[in-house]
């Protein structure tokens, strides 16, 4: 009889110690992949080797090129109102994006004399229902938390975030669920 008990318990205690064991090497394994964020020097080291590629020489010159500072400039009248996140007064000036344009939905904007594409990103069902309904020369009204660029486009790119025509909400981001 106790040949038996001790037959069926010491599988259990192999067993349970290999489970354990495998447990901690994964814990491990884990606790080194998570890298820590860079420190400011090694970000700019890192930025340095990143501007010495050819993507990075290439967005250089393109920085320096009058498109680049056009860009730029468009970016710096809105930064006050990106940064308070209050209304901008724009009129739509076309219903499509550039051409190979890969931002998802958006429409071609003026504020203050300025072109700019309002993306709202890959389109989701419903989701821009209202936005569609947007004609040429239509004065709509904008808030954005964020205004970007990329060498592709001529064009700075505004997140719409709110968008009113005619003091009717027609769109309003839904906040990001599970986040910060």
């Amino acid at each position: 009889m106790k040949k038996n008990i001790y037959a069926l318990v010491l599988p259990l205690v192999v067993i349970s110690g290999l489970v354990f064991a495998n447990r901690d090497i994964k814990d491990e394994a884990s606790k080194k992949s998570t890298s820590k964020p860079l420190s400011a020097a090694e970000g700019k080291s890192a930025l340095k080797k990143w501007e010495a590629t050819p993507d990075g020489i290439k967005f250089k010159k393109w920085e320096a090129s009058p498109e680049g500072k056009k860009v730029y400039a468009g970016e710096a009248k809105i930064r006050k109102h990106i940064s308070a996140f209050t209304n901008m007064e724009a009129v739509v000036t076309s219903l499509s994006l550039p051409p190979g344009s890969r931002l998802g939905f958006g429409v071609m904007v003026r504020i203050n004399g300025d072109d700019y594409i309002l993306s709202f990103g890959p389109e989701k069902s419903n989701e821009f229902q209202q936005l569609h309904s947007l004609n040429v020369n239509d004065k709509i009204i904008i808030r954005s938390h964020t205004v970007s660029h990329a060498p592709k486009y001529s064009y700075p790119i505004v997140t719409g975030d709110y968008v009113e025509r005619d003091s009717k909400l027609i769109y309003k981001r839904a906040p990001r669920q599970g986040g910060c």
